[in-house]
């Protein structure tokens, strides 16, 4: 082969090379984080709820590279940069409470009333754990979007929130769902202490039967000034012991 054709050829590699370098995204490139520190746009109270956007589309970022989706992935990156480089995030978007409500409703598992049981009927089933007693602990990962069951097996909802950090200890789940509940802004406040979770920590269990269910009272509101109100939380607490 002559040193011409080599030439040629060890450039058509480093094209393919750096194709393949271009192609891959690169979460660290939209410097989401430093973004957070040194932006005075995105510090204090005030702009959490921008920085809890920027990481969400972050993560959202992550998924698609994890599946290998790395253009779909740098278009997300792209989008992230031009929202930290452009106007307050909070100054964006319109103020259509009514297609708000319709858009968000999309977010909300959609359960049915009544949903046919699980597999706790079965010979083989295996004991459920209290949360206490699990060896490791729980990753926030692992409830986050989990189902939640009644103790007859009846599929409630969805694990959609976590409260930590009261100061009286006492940790909460917020579990959505269209089955019992209404879907959307109706939710239901649950100790977590009071939950047991399948040996696989795929299925979260109520103490309460699914006719139960119907007297829970819905989270008061979505600003999470219940966690204030010492009465309510104990009222609602009450509900879930284990008899």
């Amino acid at each position: 082969m002559t040193p011409v054709k080599i030439l040629l050829m060890a450039a058509v590699i480093s094209t393919v090379g750096m194709t393949h370098a271009l192609a891959e995204c690169e979460i660290a490139d939209a410097k989401l984080e430093e973004a957070i520190q040194e932006n005075p746009r995105f510090r204090g109270p005030a702009n959490s709820q921008s920085v809890r956007d920027l990481r969400s589309l972050r993560d959202a970022a992550f998924t698609l590279r994890s599946y290998g989706r790395h253009e779909d992935c740098e278009r997300l990156l792209a989008n992230i940069r031009e929202l930290i480089a452009g106007p307050p995030m909070g100054s964006l978007g319109d103020n259509d409470e009514e297609q708000a409500d319709i858009q968000n409703s999309a977010r909300e598992p959609k359960v049915r009333r009544g949903a046919a049981a699980g597999n706790r009927g079965k010979k083989d089933a295996k004991p459920l754990i209290r949360i206490d007693q699990l060896t490791p602990g729980l990753r926030t990962d692992e409830m986050i979007g989990a189902e939640v069951r009644s103790s007859d097996d009846k599929i409630v909802g969805e694990v959609r929130n976590i409260v930590f950090g009261t100061k009286d200890g006492r940790d909460y789940a917020i579990i959505a769902s269209g089955g019992f509940f209404t879907t959307g802004k109706d939710s239901i406040v649950v100790p977590i202490r009071s939950l047991q979770v399948t040996q696989d920590r795929s299925s979260f269990f109520l103490p309460i039967a699914k006719d139960v269910m119907r007297t829970v009272p819905v989270m008061p509101d979505q600003d999470y000034n219940w966690l204030s109100d010492q009465a309510w939380r104990t009222q609602n607490d009450a509900l879930f012991e284990q008899p």
